[in-house]
C-alpha cells in the first residue's frame, strides 16, 4: 500500500518531467538544425535551402530521440513492476 501511495505522488511529477524531457529532446535538435542551416545559407547560398533541410532533419532526429527515450522508460517501468511482484 505504501508503494502505491509513493508511486501516485511520484507519478504526477514524473509525468511533468517526462513532458519536459520529450519536448526538449525534440525542440533541441530542431532548433540546432535550423540555426546551422541558417548559417550555411548565409555562407553558401544556392538553389537548395539548408535551413529547411536541416530543420526537417533535426525534427526527425528529435522525434527518434524522444521515441527511444520513451521506449527505454517504458521498459524500465515494466522491469520495476516485475521486480516488485
Amino acid at each position: 500500500m505504501l508503494k502505491t501511495r509513493r508511486r501516485r505522488a511520484a507519478g504526477l511529477w514524473l509525468g511533468f518531467g517526462t513532458f519536459g524531457v520529450i519536448g526538449w529532446s525534440v525542440a533541441g535538435p530542431t532548433l540546432l538544425g535550423a540555426l546551422l542551416g541558417t548559417w550555411l545559407d548565409k555562407r553558401h547560398s544556392g538553389v537548395r535551402s539548408w535551413t529547411l533541410s536541416l530543420l526537417i532533419a533535426g525534427l526527425c532526429l528529435g522525434c527518434a530521440n524522444a521515441w527511444y527515450w520513451l521506449a527505454r522508460q517504458s521498459q524500465d517501468i515494466r522491469t520495476d513492476e516485475e521486480n516488485d511482484d
